[in-house]
């Protein structure tokens, strides 16, 4: 497991990655992956309750779903984080099912909690978090024919997210977009750089071939400061 302490926007976060148990069923495996997150957190004062975002790697659907279902479990009350999944073989270095991305953030002061916000009704990914100065959104998706139909949608959703908190695109300063391996990063980013705030938040892309249902072409997760 790779552990990496790093500060960002006048905060301390954590981010830890790592692969399960090739032996193990996707839900044990994801079990025994967060239980060593945890003793990692634990060990530098923190403990999962202050993860804000998990993005979940299954090298098939069966593993995917497994692997969702129990972190579900696991990163529930408050634990309860932004999260997104995909399906993506070529992401792995071993012969395991499932690995997990988690990000921890060190309150400025004891004492802040973070505030969930589902979406209504709710669904299994909660719609954004608020802890401390972020609002850290869950990963959004659409079942649309086309790239740029689902972008559409997304961007559309995000907005109304932002402003359900009291925020807007100015005040995004991370953007992390995975991109279905059949489509174009080039045809993506003309889709994207008339919205996104290119020139003020970091944003990354990374490759699936899989998503939570099939025909997703595209999953994009925010993080905004107040």
């Amino acid at each position: 497991m790779r552990s990496r302490v790093f500060y960002a926007f006048g905060r301390q976060f954590v981010a830890l990655s790592g692969e399960g148990d090739s032996a193990r069923a996707p839900g044990e495996a994801t079990a025994a992956l967060l239980e060593r997150m945890a003793g990692e957190l634990n060990g530098l004062g923190l403990s999962l309750d202050n993860t804000v975002r998990t993005r979940l790697w299954g090298r098939t659907r069966e593993d995917r779903d497994g692997g969702s279902s129990e972190r579900v479990k696991r990163l529930s009350g408050l634990a309860r984080s932004a999260s997104s999944s995909y399906i993506s073989p070529a992401h792995f270095d071993s012969d395991a099912g499932i690995a997990l991305d988690l990000i921890a953030l060190r309150p400025s002061q004891p004492g802040l909690e973070k505030r969930i916000v589902e979406y209504d009704p709710p669904v299994v990914p909660l719609r954004y978090l608020v802890h401390d100065s972020f609002m850290v959104l869950s990963g959004v998706t659409a079942v649309l024919p086309s790239l740029g139909e689902q972008v559409s949608e997304i961007l559309g959703l995000i907005e109304g997210s932002l402003k359900h908190a009291g925020l807007s695109w100015d005040q995004v300063i991370e953007v992390g977009v995975c991109l279905h391996r059949s489509q174009s990063l080039k045809r993506l980013e003309s889709l994207l750089r008339p919205r996104l705030p290119f020139d003020t938040a970091r944003i990354g892309f990374s490759f699936a071939d899989g998503y939570s249902t099939p025909g997703k072409l595209v999953e994009i997760e925010v993080t905004a400061q107040f």
